[in-house]
């Protein structure tokens, strides 16, 4: 019998007890109609007749308030039993089954059980596959030699490396799953670590932080930090990041040497290339002979080139002052226009050579003096205006002028009208030792490097602007 069977006896049952009520009041009430009302018979009937009744409907009423009841409660706890069965599984509780008594809850509770097994099964396998794909993420995890880190969107520690732990002298339980944040309190490496990845995510660029110097393997070791944003692919929204560190010692180590090798054969050249130049003075001297015509191209050649040799040694000294820290600056007052005037003066017999016209833009307007190292900033402008001298044609023009902007900035420039740089050689041109491909004039490609160091020393910047056919202009930038 089902809840619908059910509930139809019970309204049935109830609606033939009133009927029944009421057929009984109105056949009594006939009787005691009919029955004279003076008649001494009447008040013992009548009396009979309330008495059934009152027993009937009192009858009535219990059978009532029993089955309002009973039927509530017998029909409300299975399906209490089936709500709170659905709550569990919604809490992930796959293990919860029925046993409903009631006959006509016995397909729903096969059915509920038979969900909740299928659930329990999936998630169990589901669930072994991601222990499964974690152990192997940790694995090879591990075995990197270089420590990583990985942090949720808040920057909680998801997972860390034996090669980190090693590095920060952390334990693996003080770190799994605890606020990077707080842990850095009291760790200043890790500290460091997460405001480096804090700037490169505000300011939307990789991390070009100096390397890390941390004592590590009984030695100090050097460590270049990078950070990785973890995007979902279908939305590019950001779920955490990504730290490693790369072991870069050797290669520190390596550089290290270079540079030391580097600055002590450039020392000890310009010794003997002076000695060449002083040689090269005394022959063109009269007193020691008269030299034909062959012989004079011979000792320019030799000149030439020892000049060419000397300023190279230069330019390597300079270098290796950058790269070994060991760069000094004397700042002092200077006004933009004499670090012009030295640099055309010291390129002019190079211009004159191809005949190049050098053109001077200064405002008519009082601009404001420089605090920098004025032998290093005019070594800067010399270089580039050596350089605009050289990819110029000849009888060509070239300016070079200063401006001050809003921002209480001065920016010097050298634009010439050379056959250009190509856009894609924009950032490589100041690196140490490149040459834009095709270039036929001769040079070390170092001086647009060290001149970029020698700017970024003083706190500015020295970018380029070029097109193909049209010319460069460099730009150097300082805080007046």
């Amino acid at each position: 019998m089902n809840i619908k069977t059910k509930l139809t006896l019970v309204i049935g049952v109830l609606v033939a007890m009133i009927v029944l009520l009421v057929s009984l009041s109105i056949v009594n009430l006939q009787i005691l109609t009919a029955t004279e009302p003076n008649s001494p018979a009447a008040g013992p009937g009548l009396q009979r007749a309330l008495l059934w009744i009152s027993s009937i409907g009192g009858f009535c009423i219990v059978i009532g308030i029993f089955m309002l009841t009973v039927f509530p409660a017998y029909f409300n706890k299975p399906i209490k039993k089936i709500i709170d069965g659905i709550k569990d599984i919604a809490n992930h509780n796959y293990d919860c089954r029925l046993n409903l008594e009631s006959h006509e809850f016995v397909e729903v509770s096969e059915n509920f059980n038979r969900m909740a097994k299928r659930l329990s099964d999936y998630h169990s396998s589901t669930l072994a596959q991601i222990k499964a794909a974690k152990n192997y993420m940790e694995t090879i995890i591990n075995s990197v030699k270089e420590p990583i880190i990985g942090l949720n969107n808040e920057l909680t520690i998801l997972f860390i490396n034996d090669e980190a732990l090693n590095v920060l002298n952390l334990k693996r339980e003080e770190v799994l799953q605890k606020p990077a944040q707080e842990i850095s309190m009291r760790n200043d490496l890790l500290r460091r670590l997460i405001r480096e990845l804090m700037d490169s995510q505000t300011e939307n660029r990789a991390s070009k932080a100096e390397p890390l110097k941390i004592y590590a393997d009984n030695k100090e070791s050097y460590f270049q930090m990078k950070c990785m944003q973890i995007n979902k692919q279908s939305n590019n929204i950001n779920e955490g990041y990504v730290i490693m560190l790369k072991n870069i010692t050797e290669f520190k180590e390596l550089d290290s040497a270079k540079t030391t090798f580097i600055s002590t054969i450039s020392h000890e050249l310009k010794t003997p290339i002076s000695a060449i130049m002083m040689s090269l003075q005394l022959l063109e001297d009269d007193r020691v002979g008269d030299l034909n015509e062959e012989q004079k191209e011979l000792a320019q050649s030799i000149q030439d080139n020892s000049e060419r040799l000397l300023n190279i040694t230069g330019e390597l000294l300079n270098m290796t002052q950058v790269e070994s820290g060991k760069l000094q600056l004397k700042p002092r007052i200077t006004k933009p226009i004499e670090l012009i005037e030295y640099a055309i003066k010291a390129n002019r017999v190079q211009a004159e050579k191809f005949n190049i016209q050098i053109e001077v833009q200064y405002p008519e307007n009082k601009i404001g003096k420089l605090f920098v190292d004025s032998e290093k900033i005019a070594w800067v402008l010399t270089n580039l205006l050596s350089n605009a001298i050289r990819y110029s044609p000849e009888n060509g023009r070239i300016i070079i002028g200063a401006r001050q902007t809003e921002d209480n900035h001065i920016e010097m420039y050298v634009r010439d009208f050379g056959k250009g740089i190509d856009p894609r050689y924009h950032q490589s041109i100041f690196d140490h030792y490149f040459r834009v491909p095709g270039t036929k004039v001769q040079g070390s490609g170092l001086g647009l490097s060290i001149s970029k160091d020698f700017v970024e020393a003083h706190g500015g910047t020295l970018t380029v602007e070029s097109e193909i056919g049209k010319g460069s202009c460099f730009t150097l930038r300082l805080k007046s």
